[in-house]
């Protein structure tokens, strides 16, 4: 990430280091951008505060828009984003889904066990949570909210599964169940991410071609 200072800014955050506005300026005078890193690191010896201080004095300047901070290089393709740090949570959901999958085969030993983990996870929470990340791309909602709407949401998604797959030649049956539930929150979690992405680049001002 880097770093650029805006000339106009001013003032200073209760809490914020002594000094951080002019030092900041000093380090960034001249320069179109300053690693992120590099900067706190600097300031943390200027200033002769720990860096975990700076840091949030930092993160003060940005919220007053004293300084900006940006990525050097955007993902600006679904490819490039889907396979950075910012979809971790993505390929974290997805694995447990296809492991959901995976261990309902299992019918003994240590694998009956984590037949029974992910299976719950599959039922009372990974459909929810596919749909909220859906409906709330932008982090509008907490962690705590989430976490209990992804299971609320669930505990709606699954019986009505269970509805559609009983005027269906598969009937309820595990299978069938498992695979359009695993079907269901795969899908969800594809337009998450497309939805986290197209927001992603409307915030940063970056067109895709």
């Amino acid at each position: 990430m880097g770093v650029k200072m805006k000339p106009s800014a001013t003032g200073k955050a209760n809490g914020e280091p002594t000094g951080l506005d002019d030092a900041a300026a000093r380090r960034l005078a001249g320069k179109e951008a300053v690693p992120l890193s590099v900067l706190v690191s600097d300031l943390s010896k200027d200033l002769g505060y720990s860096t975990d201080r700076v840091t949030e004095g930092v993160m003060g300047l940005q919220s007053r828009k004293s300084i900006t901070i940006s990525e050097k290089s955007p993902y600006v393709s679904f490819s490039s984003y889907a396979a950075s740090p910012k979809s971790l949570w993505f390929w974290a959901a997805l694995a447990a889904t296809l492991l959901s999958v995976a261990f309902v085969f299992a019918t003994s030993g240590f694998a009956l066990y984590l037949r029974y983990a992910f299976g719950g996870l599959l039922i009372l929470f990974l459909p929810g949570y596919s749909l909220i990340e859906t409906v709330y791309s932008k982090r509008e909602l907490d962690e705590l909210s989430r976490f209990a709407l992804s299971i609320g949401l669930s505990l709606a998604l699954v019986p009505l599964v269970g509805l559609a797959l009983n005027y269906t030649p598969f009937g309820i049956r595990l299978l069938p169940i498992t695979l359009s539930l695993a079907g269901l929150t795969v899908l969800l979690l594809v337009l998450a991410v497309r939805r986290k992405h197209a927001s992603y680049m409307t915030t940063r001002g970056v067109a895709s071609g």
